[in-house]
């Protein structure tokens, strides 16, 4: 018995309880107008429906734990008619053996048999639906709860999935780079090498789903301290943080793959120095999140649209939020913008 049933169930039976008592002082106030006395009455009225009581809450016991299917719908009935049956038995023979000397009450009893089997089944057959009914209701409730809790974990195991690409994508570009600056560059190389490891160790003690602005930023600052090494003094970022943005919450490990989208349009296919500029702001109850970096409108690379790292990202976003307008990308010149909208709860 759960939680919710063991706090319930007290309050259901002694609800039950009133529910039988109501109903025996209308017998009794019936069984007066037709001009038996108060305390047959009362005897016959509370016998009646306590006997009542106790098999109907036989039957709720015995459905609580086996309820027939389509096909065997025809147990309800039958069980419905015996249980009837077996009620009116059992009120004559205690009615008889309590007002045995009473011989006009006697055969008022053996006359409103008929009516007393037709109002027992009709009570029986209402507390089977509605047992039914809460049946149904309960088991949907269940079916709701697994299928969103396989909906919840086929999610996290899905933003697992993303996030778990994500690092070997970053990680096999940084190992390339490293192996090209071995020979040319040893120190830059090692230097490199050391960034990196502090790097994947941070990525690895960040397992908590949400971050601040702040946390994200101090990784991100990891990150490109790594790809500095890699194009040097060609390579300017602008980081543009409030004190009340950096409280914000956004997603963990969220700036780091747009970063490095906007380092590979920006840097592989300019030969100048760039700059890649990050500003954050709060509009009412969104964290808003810009990323700019310049690129060339005449290669390739810069018209293939959403690479890996964004797409992963708008992914990752609509199975957080549900939402499919949380990053949008633009074309300004030749400025590449990306924008992030993060839903604040305050």
């Amino acid at each position: 018995m759960d939680t919710r049933t063991t706090y319930f169930f007290p309050k259901l039976i002694g609800a039950y309880i009133l529910w039988w008592l109501f109903w025996s002082a209308v017998q009794t106030f019936v069984l007066h107008r037709l001009e038996l006395d108060w305390g047959i009455a009362i005897a016959d009225a509370l016998i009646s429906n306590i006997l009542l009581g106790l098999v109907v809450f036989i039957t709720l016991i015995i459905y609580r734990f086996y309820q027939p299917g389509k096909v065997n719908r025809l147990y309800r009935f039958i069980w419905g008619i015996t249980i009837a049956v077996l009620f009116c038995v059992l009120l004559k023979w205690i009615l008889f053996q309590l007002f045995s000397t009473d011989q006009e009450y006697l055969d008022f009893v053996q006359k409103s048999i008929p009516v007393r089997f037709i109002y027992s089944l009709i009570t029986i057959a209402y507390m089977t639906l509605l047992s039914w009914m809460w049946n149904r209701l309960s088991e949907q409730q269940e079916d709701d709860k697994r299928q969103n809790d396989f909906e919840k974990l086929m999610k996290e195991a899905e933003l697992t999935k993303l996030r778990q690409q994500l690092q070997p994508h970053f990680l096999f570009n940084s190992l390339n780079s490293i192996s090209a600056l071995i020979i040319a560059k040893p120190e830059e190389a090692r230097k490199m090498i050391h960034q990196l490891s502090d790097f994947l160790r941070g990525t690895l003690k960040n397992e908590q789903q949400s971050v601040t602005l702040s946390e994200e930023v101090d990784h991100l600052k990891l990150y490109l301290e790594i790809e500095k090494v890699r194009f040097g003094h060609r390579l300017t970022i602008d980081i543009q943080s409030d004190e009340e943005s950096s409280r914000c919450t956004l997603p963990s490990l969220l700036l780091q793959p747009i970063v490095e989208n906007a380092i590979k349009f920006g840097l592989y296919d300019i030969s100048e120095k760039i700059t890649i500029s990050v500003t954050t702001q709060i509009q009412g109850t969104y964290l808003f999140i810009e990323i700019k970096n310049p690129f060339d409108p005449q290669t390739q690379n810069a018209n293939k649209g959403l690479g890996f790292g964004l797409s992963s990202i708008a992914r990752r976003l609509h199975l957080l939020y549900a939402r499919t307008d949380l990053l949008t990308t633009q074309k300004d010149g030749e400025t590449f913008i990306t924008t992030l909208k993060i839903p604040q709860h305050s």
